[in-house]
């Protein structure tokens, strides 16, 4: 039961990390990134081909994050044309290209069938031991992601993402640049996916194309939106929430006699449900953002 749980808190750390950096660019900024799973694909990826290859980790970890940092540049280049709608399609259509390319990339990434037999860098042969080291390390990686989103809420660039997404002309009329200012928001949140995909690698011990998939992303937001996008504490909030119930299922199927072929299904409808009811009750979510109204 003791390694049931560390999994969860795992699990829903890496996951936290991930809406975390969501809040950064969706909550601060107002950007509509669909293809926010890429990032964490990048640093999943960066992981297991170091593995692979038996490359050094000071060599893998900057390699996957400056990847991530050129992936975050591209995706605000293509937002210098576009709407706010058309550029979240557009960050979803590139993250499929990534998709696609990596799972059609038999040589490097390993194809369809990912890349097994990754290695954490602690890892000692004793899987209770190891288990209880990645949860502490990923947990101490959660507080820093937490203060860093915290800090960022109440600096001069979190003021000036809030204003961009409030007030873009006044934004301009102060000297903000915003192409920059989107940049910036997606590169930081760029390294905080792709160490959190890193984790997930490392704590999986495996990578695949199925890291990737889009289903992922929505995943991400829907857990951001539960619990208030905007607020750091209602991310996190939302992120128990939802993996609360992906991990309820299991447990209640077996009371429920519910086909195990359905339990997937009914993990992604019961979480549907949970963010309509959010929606209709609460737009801004269980814990929404509380801005400062000026006299």
């Amino acid at each position: 039961m003791s390694e049931f749980l560390l999994h969860i808190i795992s699990i829903a750390a890496i996951y936290a990390i991930v809406a975390l950096a969501l809040n950064l660019q969706a909550g601060y900024a107002g950007l509509l990134n669909f293809g926010h799973i890429a990032f964490v694909g990048i640093g999943a990826y960066a992981v297991g081909i170091g593995c692979q290859f038996a490359l050094s980790l000071w060599l893998v970890i900057p390699a996957g994050i400056l990847l991530s940092l050129l992936v975050a540049a591209a995706m605000a280049a293509l937002g210098r044309q576009l709407s706010a709608d058309y550029w979240g399609i557009a960050t979803l259509a590139l993250a499929e290209i990534i998709r696609i390319a990596v799972t059609n990339e038999d040589q490097l990434t390993g194809g369809a069938q990912g890349i097994g037999g990754i290695t954490a860098p602690w890892a000692s042969g004793d899987q209770a031991g190891d288990g209880v080291i990645f949860a502490v390390l990923i947990l101490l990686a959660l507080l820093v992601s937490t203060v860093v989103s915290l800090r960022f809420a109440s600096s001069r660039f979190g003021r000036a993402l809030r204003l961009m997404r409030e007030q873009p002309q006044l934004a301009i009329c102060m000297g903000y640049a915003l192409p920059w200012l989107k940049c910036r928001a997606l590169m930081c949140s760029a390294v905080m996916c792709a160490a959190a995909g890193m984790m997930l690698a490392w704590y999986t011990n495996y990578v695949s194309p199925d890291y990737l998939l889009s289903s992922e992303t929505f995943l991400i937001w829907s857990m951001v939106m539960i619990g208030g996008i905007g607020n750091v504490r209602g991310v996190l909030l939302g992120v128990l929430l939802v993996e609360g119930l992906y991990n309820f299922i299991p447990f209640a199927k077996d009371y429920l006699h519910i086909n195990s072929d359905l339990t997937g299904a009914l993990r992604l409808g019961l979480v549907g449900l949970v963010m309509l009811i959010c929606l209709l009750a609460r737009p801004g979510g269980l814990l929404p953002e509380k801005l400062r109204i000026l006299p």
